[in-house]
């Protein structure tokens, strides 16, 4: 026994001294402490996590190397030769193959290089340097896949603009904070603008100065992430900086001297207890009225509105003489934010972390409907107007029209609260995230001019309406539980597996009486009491997800998820993706296939609305949509909605031939089957009405590109390159439509509405205190089919299209047939920054500097659209199509669908930080 004893003894000892204990200090490169950087001892599990002030303390093997990595830096990979070993992350902004990405995967984080799937990475500084007031109109010039543009007059649709990635609708991306889902937005986008029928998340309500960085997956992710993440999913990590703060003072106007907005943010960072943090950030805003409105066409009005006779033209000229724009207001709406967002952690245990982050935005949006000038609606057919909106006298009215007014109040939210255990190599995460988007409306300075009467035969509403309505709203929240389980299980092995619960709750808030009563407000209806209410769902999913390092440069990997819905079933998608390094890890081969779904959503299922739209050549008409579990839908045939399967497939290479250089190109298919769409109004038994309907299957295919050569050494001064793009090759319907009606101009939105292709081209230079940025955006060919232009589609008696057997549109070649094309152009941004010490930076940004506007021509499709152009036709003119999709012009610069980029025009920017 006694032997045995000296045995263990002198083993034991032996151990101790192959073992060193390593300390140290994890700073960033401005010198700021790093808290929560995990640092591993290569090839095995045992890893430390810093404390709140950036230090370590870990026992290695002896010769052990150490791999520091932490969201936002670059990896580093230290030998373990020293007692004391201190390491400075470098922050790399912008597209870097050697970042470290969370998004994509279940299981190990892994560099940009080494990732099977594409991903674009931007730094808070690539956001701000852009000069833009919100982080989604920062995006559209900073990622080539990513479109959005603000709508003409759209009502709630002035709250949020849709976005999309590659072309595929607000719907089909996934927006996380913090790898968490974020709440979708209450809204539904239902006019005839760019994500027509779908909804999205709120992103422009998140503050720019409170992100970190934002990781873009750009690849299909339903295995990993569940429902909407067709497209691609965007991760934004928050700032965790805990002792280091700003604040920033913006500034900004048109060149037309309107627009002008002011902002003022702070972010800070601070110390919880001994090793916790906490950043937060507070962001206020306000943007005035910008205002593009065209120069109205006499003709085109006295034919929409009176009888088009030359006394009539006269009649539109007197008015129009004295307001060209016939008093419309086209351009962005007066906008004020309060955002407030908070993020912090603690530590509660030697492995243990609490986690947690809020926010919370306020948004109030004016804007104006179509002004209703005086032959729009006389007072011939309503003498009491002048009561209202002129001098009352009958005798000698001063009446010249009313303007109605949208305001709209967004209040928008999420929080997080989450433990992180680490217990013999196994990552446990659980959390618990809610969020909600409410929105409500007000409509003022209008009349319901409805002719109902009381029980003494008064009219109710006309001159006894009142001038100001509730129309009501809508509201979306979520409870989203998430258990998430990883593991290193060997050199070559990782796993991760975990379950997410959530319930969604959505409601259609009823309007005041007036506002919904007869035809309702003039302008914007409210909702109806039997089309209000609330709805809710529940689903639960399970994954598993498996990578393979077959050797050091061969990754495969798998996932297969499973998800049980409360209102239509269970669907189960699966991944594989994989792969391979060559030539010292200078060239990367990376391919991934797919499968996916999308949930109908809440407000899909069970929106149900009158509305006022634009009708080419009929100017404001009423019309509705009804839901798919209504009797009306029972009694029409309609099927309930079905979820969207997707199958997607990516092919790229990752290149880094020598250093600073990187390049990156990835092909993408992406089929969705059973798509979701709201289609032509159809005229029913219920009057002409909309519905969704699983309509059609699509294809979505194209090229990113991503080439970035930076650090180049001009002079005493840093130089750098960025060019990516993104080209669509095919993004078309490829089957028959089913049970609904879909015409060309919402084929356009669906599919042709967003660039063809788009090229950003960034040049950066550094030099002292001075740093100079030239970005250069090329929106390309954009492609809109018109109602009204496409006049040749056949429809039956009731005005409904007629269809061949493939559910195409029976067209009359005796008809003339035009479309429309935005040309493509380049927009040109100027940034300069001057940083005075190291505190305080200035910073003027001249974006779109040679006011490059939006431009749009008629493209011919027959015999007859090419007469048209010619001047030669007999059946119409150039004119007469323009005016009837730009509502006679006033909407001349972008027609009244949509646009490609922003109508504005030059804007200038200055912004003050100062470092605390």
């Amino acid at each position: 026994m006694k032997k045995i004893a000296v045995v263990l003894f002198l083993f034991n000892t032996l151990i101790i001294f192959a073992q060193r204990q390593v300390t140290g200090v994890v700073k960033d490169n401005t010198g700021t402490p790093l808290p929560g950087v995990n640092i591993v001892e290569k090839g095995t599990n045992n890893g430390v996590s810093t404390d709140i002030d950036g230090s370590y303390k870990i026992t290695v093997a002896e010769g052990a190397s150490l791999i520091f990595t932490y969201v936002g830096y670059n990896s580093v990979t230290r030998l373990a030769n020293a007692s004391q070993v201190d390491v400075s992350l470098s922050e790399e902004g912008g597209q870097n193959l050697d970042e470290v990405v969370v998004t994509g995967s279940r299981t190990a984080a892994r560099s940009n290089t080494t990732t099977a799937l594409p991903i674009d990475v931007l730094s808070s500084k690539d956001l701000t340097s852009t000069g833009q007031a919100t982080f989604d109109k920062a995006l559209q010039y900073k990622i080539p896949s990513f479109n959005t543009v603000q709508t003409p007059v759209n009502d709630a649709t002035s709250l949020l603009d849709p976005y999309e990635i590659r072309n595929m609708g607000p719907s089909r991306t996934l927006i996380l904070i913090n790898g968490k889902r974020k709440n979708l937005s209450a809204l539904l986008y239902v006019q005839t603008s760019p994500g027509r029928g779908e909804t999205g998340a709120d992103i422009s309500a998140i503050p720019t100065d409170a992100i970190e960085r934002v990781e873009i997956l750009r690849d299909g992710a339903s295995a990993q992430y569940g429902s909407d993440a067709i497209a691609g999913v965007m991760n934004i990590i928050l700032k965790k900086n805990n002792n280091a703060g700003s604040v920033t003072v913006r500034s900004g106007i048109t060149s037309e001297g309107d627009g002008e907005m002011l902002g003022v943010s702070l972010n800070q960072g601070t110390t919880v207890g001994e090793k916790g943090f906490l950043n937060y950030t507070i962001d206020f805003s306000k943007v005035n009225l910008a205002n593009r409105p065209g120069t109205v066409d006499a003709q085109g009005e006295a034919n929409d509105f009176l009888g088009g006779t030359p006394a009539d033209v006269a009649t539109v000229n007197e008015y129009l003489s004295k307001y060209p724009d016939a008093r419309n207001v086209n351009g962005s709406p007066e906008t004020a934010t309060a955002k407030f967002l908070i993020n912090g952690g603690s530590p509660i245990s030697e492995h243990a972390d609490l986690y947690y982050n809020a926010a919370y935005v306020y948004k109030k949006i004016n804007s104006f409907a179509n002004f209703r000038t005086p032959y729009w609606r006389p007072l011939s057919g309503d003498p009491y107007l002048n009561d209202f909106f002129g001098n009352g006298d009958d005798a000698n009215p001063s009446y010249a029209g009313y303007g109605p007014t949208f305001e709209g109040d967004l209040n928008d939210y999420n929080a997080t609260l989450g433990f992180k255990n680490v217990k013999n190599g196994w990552n446990t995460d659980a959390s618990i995230t809610v969020g909600g988007n409410k929105q409500v409306y007000s409509v003022n300075n209008t009349v319901n001019r409805s002719d109902l009467l009381d029980a003494d035969g008064n009219n109710i509403y006309r001159e006894n309406s009142p001038i100001s309505f509730k129309p009501g709203g809508s509201s979306f929240n979520h409870v989203v539980g998430n258990i998430d389980i990883s593991k290193i299980v060997s050199d070559q092995i990782s796993i991760g597996f975990g379950t997410e619960f959530r319930s969604e709750y959505f409601s259609v808030i009823e309007g005041d009486k007036a506002s919904w009563d007869g035809t309702g407000a003039d302008s914007f209806a409210g909702n109806r009491p039997e089309n209000s209410g609330k709805w809710n769902r529940y689903n639960v999913g399970v994954y598993l997800d498996v990578a393979f390092d077959i050797t050091k440069d061969f990754l495969i990997n798998g996932t297969v998820r499973h998800e049980e819905y409360s209102d239509f079933g269970g669907a189960t998608v699966w991944k594989g993706s994989t792969r391979y390094k060559f030539l010292d890890d200078k060239i990367t081969l990376r391919g991934s296939v797919s499968t996916g779904f999308r949930a109908p959503t809440l407000h899909q299922i069970y929106t149900q609305k009158s509305q006022y739209s634009f009708v080419a050549g009929q100017g404001i008409q009423i019309s509705g949509i009804i839901n798919n579990v209504s009797p009306q839908a029972r009694q029409l045939g309609i099927r309930p909605l079905d979820p969207e399967r997707s199958t997607n497939i990516t092919v790229g290479v990752g290149a880094k031939p020598f250093q600073n250089f990187t390049l990156t190109v990835d092909y993408y298919n992406i089929k969705v089957e059973d798509r979701i769409v709201l289609g032509d109004r159809q005229n029913t038994d219920f009057g002409n009405v909309a519905w969704f309907s699983n309509s059609f299957d699509s294809r979505t295919s194209g090229l990113d590109v991503v080439l970035g050569y930076n650090n180049v050494g001009i002079g005493a001064g840093k130089l750098g390159f960025n060019l990516s793009g993104n080209i669509t090759l095919d993004n078309e319907r490829i089957s028959p439509i089913d049970q609904n009606s879909f015409g060309d101009i919402l084929n356009s939105l669906t599919f042709t509405s967003r660039p063809e292709s788009k090229w950003i081209l960034g040049i950066n230079y550094e030099i002292g205190k001075f740093g100079f940025s030239l970005n250069n955006t090329y929106f390309g060919k954009t492609t809109f089919n018109q109602d009204g232009l496409i006049s040749n589609e056949v429809r039956d008696a009731d005005g409904n299209l007629v269809r061949d057997t493939n559910g195409d549109p029976v067209r009359d070649d005796s008809e003339p047939n035009l479309k429309t094309q935005f040309i493509p152009k380049i927009v040109t941004d100027l940034g300069v920054n001057f940083n005075a010490n190291e505190k305080l930076t200035i910073a003027l940004n001249v974006n779109n500097i040679f006011n490059v506007l939006p431009e749009w021509k008629f493209v011919a499709e027959n015999a007859e659209g090419e007469k048209i152009l010619a001047g030669t036709s007999t059946v119409t003119t150039v004119q007469q199509q323009s005016n009837l999709l730009t509502f006679n012009q006033r909407y001349s610069r972008m027609t009244y669908d949509g646009f490609h980029f922003s109508q504005l025009g030059t804007m200038f920017n200055l912004s003050v930080n100062y470092k605390f």
